[in-house]
């Protein structure tokens, strides 16, 4: 046990944490040159396309130093903000961060609230300034940021570079003399963590875990504390670029269980493992549940895919503790289900891997935050859709999420973000020169406001230095109003937004300007009008086709023209009684790109 240790990599989006990772791998010969690839442990192509992380992902190296065998385990992070929860779970695993920042940057904002994650979980932080082989690096300015916030010497701070191996060899050095060894009991009664799992078609779910106490032999009856369920360890291992079997694993180390679990249900991250025969007193606390922030309604385009789609969900949330659903239907669209995405991007993400790992074709509907809505009679009612808003009159008022939102940009910026919070209803709590050219911002916003465009245009007018961090502050009451779509007088749910009373008309226009360029015309007028309750506040019409019919008429009496018009008129009154809109898939996609 006092030769093992285990470590995550915690850092702000693209400060070089893979990359680095890379490095480790390939210093501690964990790696053949055959297998070394950029990212290595980015398996997924979505990953390797957009050049981000999506899930961590663990493994195990070893590591000879002053004579002595070391092994390491290694979880490699994501730095979004919409992967936050992925982080949390992997610091929940660990004794020890390595906080990479990023010489040429600095300091950003994902940086300091996955660092402060780190400490409460009380993990030892190894300060590492990376990308040292730029010539735009400015070393003495970014350890003076980093002196401030961890308070620790100049000393400390590890010079490196991901790309060219520079500073691996003190990284790993650092690591052991001061990563804590994992303390626990070899003799105790088996305690385990799960941090993650995954779905594999042929041996069913694979779940990764960190023992605490005790130890697992193959072969063992093991029972999962918070669900309950008793299986036999069919193959337990440790986590190299491929997972190798072993037959027993001890207190401290990181590996996989596989136990022919068919059911996504019955695995829970986060849950404890423990035998059956000598359990363990208390499950494994401190592990915090996701809550997500934003919800949109996922529906099969066929609807006989809709059970189908419920299997991909399940197995999709297996990969991705943080995606929450539950079933619900549409007027619109049918059967689906009420998703909850911890951001666009996380929403992007699971809709990209339902197309590809799945083959789901899906339509997604406009994003939505959770409104509180207190009745007369007091109750709170949770409300994820508009179409879950009781009727007016039974409405005191409408609550709203709001978010301590923390910006960390250059002071040239700074008047065009201050402009771009305050236009989206935000207040300015304070403002901090972390270094003359530097400028942390705190601001109170409405989460419902950063959903759609927010986060783009921040990094449009910083030219991609400003960085975004939030957490949620409560709720507030506000001014919201039910926003319905209706075409030809009939509501089309999927398309229903709830928003601001100061936004609605200008969205609504917007809404039916964009909707008459994609709704393609029929054989009768199309009313594409938006409305506030019985008020129609704003409307567009899609012009009918109308077939020649007069074509055939070469000369002889205007009344024969006038009859063959009379009766496609009277055609067209009846068509239009019974016309049936058909809204393509790009409309409801049209609302995240209104501001475009």
């Amino acid at each position: 046990m006092k030769n093992i240790r285990n470590f995550c990599i915690i850092a702000h989006i693209d400060h070089g944490k893979s990359t680095l990772a890379d490095r480790l791998l390939e210093f501690t010969d964990t790696v053949t040159d055959r297998d070394l690839k950029e990212q290595v442990l980015d398996d997924m192509d979505l990953e390797r396309e957009k050049g981000i992380t999506i899930k961590s992902h663990a493994i195990q190296m070893d590591y000879k130093h002053e004579g002595t065998e070391y092994v390491l385990n290694l979880i490699d992070t994501p730095g979004h903000v919409d992967f936050s929860y992925e982080v949390s779970r992997s610091i929940a695993a660990c004794e020890g961060a390595l906080l990479v920042v990023d010489a040429t940057q600095g300091i950003q904002a994902q940086t300091i609230s996955n660092l402060y994650l780190a400490i409460e979980h009380d993990l030892e932080i190894i300060p590492v300034l990376n990308k040292m082989d730029l010539d735009n690096a400015m070393p003495e300015e970014v350890k003076d940021q980093i002196v401030d916030m961890l308070g620790c010497d100049y000393e400390d701070i590890i010079e490196a570079s991901g790309k060219t191996g520079y500073g691996v060899d003190k990284i790993l050095e650092s690591i052991i003399k001061n990563v804590p060894p994992p303390k626990g009991d070899p003799n105790a009664p088996l305690q385990a963590l799960i941090f993650d799992s995954v779905f594999n078609s042929f041996r069913g779910i694979i779940v990764y875990f960190r023992i605490f106490n005790g130890e697992i032999r193959k072969g063992d009856l093991v029972k999962f504390v918070n669900t309950g369920k008793e299986y036999e360890v069919n193959e337990i291992g440790v986590l190299r670029l491929k997972q190798e079997p072993r037959e027993k694993l001890s207190t401290g180390d990181v590996g996989y269980i596989i136990s022919g679990i068919k059911t996504a249900r019955e695995v829970k991250v986060g849950d404890t493992v423990t035998h059956i025969s000598n359990p363990c007193d208390e499950a494994i606390s401190g592990f915090e549940d996701v809550k997500p922030m934003v919800f949109a309604g996922i529906y099969p385009i066929d609807p006989d895919d809709y059970e189908e789609l419920r299997a991909s969900m399940e197995k999709l949330q297996l990969n991705d503790a943080s995606l929450t659903w539950e079933p619900e239907s549409s007027a619109a669209l049918g059967f689906g289900f009420r998703c909850g995405f911890l951001g666009l991007l996380h929403m992007e993400i699971i809709q990209e891997r339902l197309d590809r790992e799945f083959d789901m074709n899906v339509i997604t509907t406009v994003p939505n935050v959770s409104y509180r809505v207190i009745t007369n009679k007091g109750e709170i009612i949770e409300v994820h859709n508009p179409s879950g808003l009781p009727e007016q009159k039974y409405i005191d008022h409408i609550e709203e999420p709001y978010i301590k939102a923390q910006i960390i940009t250059r002071s040239e910026y700074i008047g065009p973000i201050i402009k771009l919070c305050l236009d989206k209803r935000g207040e300015l709590k304070n403002q901090v020169y972390l270094t003359t050219s530097r400028v942390e911002l705190t601001v109170d916003m409405p989460l419902g406001e950063i959903v759609f465009d927010f986060y783009d245009k921040l990094k449009s007018i910083s030219k991609g230095y400003a960085s975004f961090d939030y957490h949620i502050a409560g709720y507030r009451p506000a001014k919201l109003i039910k926003l319905d779509i209706l075409l030809n007088g009939e509501s089309v749910d999927a398309l229903s937004t709830l928003l601001h009373q100061d936004n609605a008309y200008e969205f609504g226009r917007k809404m039916c300007v964009k909707l008459k360029e994609l709704i393609p015309r029929q054989q009768f007028d199309i009313a594409i009008q938006a409305a506030i309750g019985a008020k129609i506040i704003a409307r567009e019409t899609v012009k009918a086709v109308r077939k020649d019919v007069t074509a055939k008429c070469y000369g002889g009496d205007i009344t024969r023209k006038r009859k063959l018009l009379e009766k496609q008129k009277k055609g067209k009154k009846r068509m239009r009684k019974v016309g049936n809109v058909e809204v393509p898939q790009k409309a409801f996609l049209v609302v995240l790109k209104l501001n475009d």
